[in-house]
């Protein structure tokens, strides 16, 4: 049997907390060992001014680390008696007891934080260096030097901590709203690829269905666009995955024609002005696919115009048909249900939810066209054809000619 050994992980030292500051205490050991003794005159005096200080220390140090605690009101005034008593027992003892001054500018640390402490922290200093060259003449300046010290490190490494805890948050935050929106980019891209994609396949497959009793070479080709559109599609579903698709709005406009076409739509498309920018040539794309699926599925059209016109100023996409528009109707009995020797008509081509109230077209798919368009500086507005009398429904898409480059 052989045996293995691996090296314990060595495990980052977490931020520092309230306890790391507790054994700074022990400072306080050399006016302890004179009050036991008894070389401290009134030693209870001393006693009870040792007391109130380790426990206004360890009160101040614990809510300095507590944001909300740290500023309130009662933190201040514990601080406040803290340096009266560390005044106090300097000024009225000296020696050890001058150490007390340290202590007190390491509470200060704790918990001030920018001008306070240069406000505080040079009469602080100050102060000590006045006790100290009282009782012990200039010798004992150091205590002046450990107080500012003691005050600014602690300050300094407490506000790193902080900063450094904020930075980690932050980029936390950052990685969730990363995934959420990588999430948000492939569901919006799934939907609009396959939406429109298989709703083309669907229409193809019937108009297949319906011609193949009398015209075999024409229930052949439809069956061959489908084919073509199946490997377009699974193109298409890689490369949104990995993130690198890139729109063709030519493309996307032949197959807007092609689909229309297999459902008895008759397809218009007017162009005028330079091309758009290969940005605005995507957006685009998406909005003829989502136009020409819902037209294809909720309409009930028989004519589909798709006009993009690229002016000065700006790019525009429109999709509009002669359809239900937005007044309700009445569903239609799904095509699955009609009887197979049923007579068809251009109307059965399209899914079963065509005759659907256009209220309800699309919600999804409108939403994060609208969403893309948006982080473009585009618009998208929907509104029913003119004359409102004639019914159909019009989609509008517009860049500014900046972000359709």
């Amino acid at each position: 049997m052989r045996w293995r050994f691996t090296r314990p992980r060595s495990r980052r030292p977490g931020p520092p907390s309230e306890y790391a500051l507790l054994p700074w205490l022990l400072l306080g050991l050399g006016s302890f060992s004179n009050l036991v003794q008894g070389e401290t005159p009134n030693p209870w005096i001393g006693g009870l001014g040792l007391l109130v200080f380790n426990s206004l220390y360890i009160s101040v140090v614990f809510r300095a680390f507590d944001r909300k605690a740290r500023g309130s009101r009662a933190t201040r005034w514990s601080l406040v008696a803290l340096g009266v008593t560390t005044l106090a027992l300097g000024a009225g003892y000296g020696g050890n007891w001058l150490l007390f001054f340290p202590l007190f500018g390491l509470a200060c640390g704790s918990v001030m934080r920018g001008r306070n402490l240069v406000r505080v922290g040079v009469p602080l200093s100050a102060t000590a260096a006045a006790v100290s060259a009282y009782h012990d003449g200039w010798g004992a300046i150091s205590i002046a030097y450990g107080t500012f010290i003691s005050m600014m490190v602690t300050a300094a490494i407490l506000t790193l901590s902080e900063t450094v805890a904020e930075l980690h948050d932050t980029r936390q935050e950052l990685a969730r709203s990363a995934v959420e929106g990588e999430r948000l980019r492939f569901s919006r891209d799934l939907h609009d690829l396959l939406g429109h994609t298989l709703s083309v396949i669907v229409v193809k497959a019937q108009a297949a269905r319906r011609l193949a009793p009398r015209d075999a070479d024409a229930s052949l080709a439809q069956v061959t666009d489908i084919e073509s559109i199946g490997r377009q599609a699974l193109t298409e579903i890689r490369e949104a995955v990995t993130g690198y698709r890139e729109g063709s709005l030519v493309a996307d406009l032949d197959r807007a024609r092609s689909a229309l076409s297999a459902a008895g739509i008759e397809p218009v498309v007017r162009r005028s002005g330079p091309p758009p920018g290969p940005r605005a040539e995507a957006l685009f794309g998406w909005v003829v696919r989502e136009a020409v699926t819902n037209a294809v599925r909720h309409s009930s059209a028989t004519r589909c115009v798709i006009t993009v016109e690229c002016a000065p100023d700006h790019a525009r996409v429109t999709v509009t048909d002669d359809g239900v528009g937005v007044r309700s109707a009445a569903p239609a009995a799904p095509a699955s249900l009609a009887s197979p020797d049923s007579p068809a008509s251009p109307d059965s081509l399209a899914s079963p939810a065509s005759q659907a109230p256009r209220a309800s077209w699309g919600g999804t798919g409108l939403t994060g066209l609208t969403e893309r368009l948006a982080a473009a500086g585009g618009s998208l507005t929907t509104s029913p054809a003119a004359p409102p009398a004639d019914g159909g429904f019009r989609v509008t898409a517009t860049l500014p000619v900046d972000a359709a480059r």
